[in-house]
């Protein structure tokens, strides 16, 4: 493993602290990416915490297609052969910046092909239903706790937030009336400003009336049963109990609440760039994906209503 992070006899420590400190990659990221790369220098029979190996200063794209081709016959799908592959462009491009290796052999590698996976909303109505917390009156849980995840699912909803992003709010960030903006740090450290439509404001306010817990300015909004920071399993187990009560499929999920309201805003006219500084998406292109869930929409209503949508797709 790696030895004092300051030597330059280390650089696998000094390519770590360059992908925490100075691209400001998310956490689970840089853990991700070293772990890959670990794999990686294993594979190449290269100790991670050891200097340059001569493998490394002439590494060729063989070396890494075979790494590629092992992973996959482990079992490793396209999108994580494509997160590894990025970590050992960011690992070979480090070194050659250093002047320790050569990176060319990149340019001959492509990454897997990966499937057009379209996010999957749920209707208006049942995104509506979802956060109502009258749709788990018949639950045998605290009215708080009911109130609690009606008001996390409304901001999903409502706002467009991440479950993290929700669940990160501390009490002084807590939507209320006369204040219709919430500022978000999101994924890459990105910050944005967020509309809040009344909808959230009531749902926060009902939630903070009923919860038995002080909640302090620097601590967070949202609480577990026993007063500890509220976990996303926790709402993803309630999604589960909604689901089963209103026969939703397994594709409705939390982060599902995002997408619908992606793409309800894109149905009603939003417009495209707009929607992507809502969501905090750092690439339009990851938002346009939504033209295409609107599109096949629309399609699926023709389909369903139309008296020739028989004849056309025959």
């Amino acid at each position: 493993m790696p030895r004092d992070a300051t030597t330059p006899s280390n650089p696998f420590a000094l390519w770590q602290a360059q992908l925490a400190d100075e691209r400001r990659l998310s956490p689970k990221t840089c853990e991700a990416y070293q772990r890959d790369v670990v794999q990686f220098l294993t594979f190449l029979g290269i100790a991670p915490g050891a200097g340059v190996d001569q493998r490394l200063k002439s590494l060729e794209a063989g070396d890494i297609r075979a790494f590629m081709a092992k992973r996959r016959e482990e079992g490793v799908g396209s999108r994580s052969l494509m997160r590894q592959l990025a970590g050992l462009r960011s690992y070979l491009r480090f070194l050659e910046r250093e002047g320790l290796a050569d990176a060319s052999a990149l340019a001959a590698i492509r990454g897997p092909k990966l499937p057009r996976l379209l996010p999957k909303p749920v209707s208006a109505k049942t995104a509506l239903r979802l956060v109502d917390p009258e749709e788990r009156a018949d639950e045998t849980r605290a009215p708080w706790i009911l109130a609690r995840d009606a008001a996390v699912m409304t901001l999903l909803y409502g706002c467009g937030l991440r479950i993290s992003e929700a669940l990160g709010l501390l009490a002084r960030d807590c939507p209320e009336a006369g204040f219709d903006t919430l500022r978000i740090t999101g994924k890459g450290g990105r910050t944005r400003i967020v509309p809040v439509i009344g909808p959230v404001i009531e749902a926060v306010a009902a939630y903070r009336a009923l919860c038995p817990y002080a909640l302090k300015a620097d601590q967070p909004l949202f609480r577990g049963a026993r007063g500890g920071p509220l976990s996303p399993r926790i709402i993803q187990l309630a999604m589960e109990r909604l689901r089963g009560g209103l026969g939703l499929p397994d594709t409705a999920t939390p982060h599902a609440l995002r997408h619908s309201f992606a793409t309800h805003l894109l149905t009603r006219g939003g417009d495209l760039r707009a929607i992507q500084e809502l969501l905090g998406h750092a690439s339009l292109s990851t938002t346009q994906i939504y033209t295409d869930v609107d599109g096949a929409m629309l399609l699926k209503a023709f389909d369903e209503a139309h008296p020739r949508a028989r004849v056309r797709s025959s």
